[in-house]
């Protein structure tokens, strides 16, 4: 089944959410890697280079995925759960997504206001042109400063954003015991809850 149902996930939103999971978590750890690494080592602008390409490729599959989930309702939440608990899971969701977005965004803006002026090549294949950085953020300097700030601190509230995301999967798994995390692996029918 490749779309949604009212109790479990097709295979398409399946495919976003394990693609896009992969991605994300391989790009967060690299770029608390890349943080470590001397700018003006060769080597670093190389691994710069393909972040900025990866991060392009996650932007595109979340502006997909958007699309897929606007046009493909998510399967209702297990009946059993408290109110609270899936207000909780509707906000992280929408904390999820709008971090998924925020990252690529911040990056490119940081990447376009550098004075440095470096180009940005996906996969060192096609050229990127850089976003129009507002004025009002003051000199390239003031204005990377700033996008580079909130790209550092976007990935670390994404990082415990999936931390909490993956453990309250963990919980419905082990302690609710209901198919919360189950019907994200398989197309096959769900229970609403047990």
């Amino acid at each position: 089944m490749l779309r949604n149902t009212s109790t479990g996930y097709g295979r398409v939103a399946i495919a976003f959410h394990w693609t896009m999971a992969i991605l994300i978590i391989a790009m967060l750890a690299f770029g608390l890697y890349m943080t470590t690494l001397p700018p003006t080592d060769p080597a670093t602008f190389q691994l710069f280079q393909l972040h900025k390409s990866i991060g392009f490729v996650v932007l595109t599959l979340a502006v997909l995925r958007l699309v897929w989930r606007l046009i493909n309702p998510s399967p209702k939440l297990p009946d059993g759960m408290h109110p609270l608990e899936k207000l909780a899971a509707h906000l992280g969701h929408i904390g999820l997504y709008v971090l998924i977005f925020a990252m690529p965004v911040t990056g490119w803006f940081m990447v376009s206001a550098s004075p440095w002026g470096i180009p940005t090549v996906l996969f060192n294949i096609q050229p990127v042109p850089h976003l129009p950085v507002p004025e009002a953020l003051g000199t390239k300097e003031q204005a990377e400063a700033f996008f580079k700030l909130l790209h550092e601190y976007g990935a670390y509230l994404l990082i415990a954003l999936v931390i909490v995301h993956i453990a309250a999967a963990m919980k419905h798994h082990f302690i609710a015991r209901d198919d919360t995390l189950k019907r994200m692996v398989s197309t096959g029918p769900a229970k609403s809850g047990s």
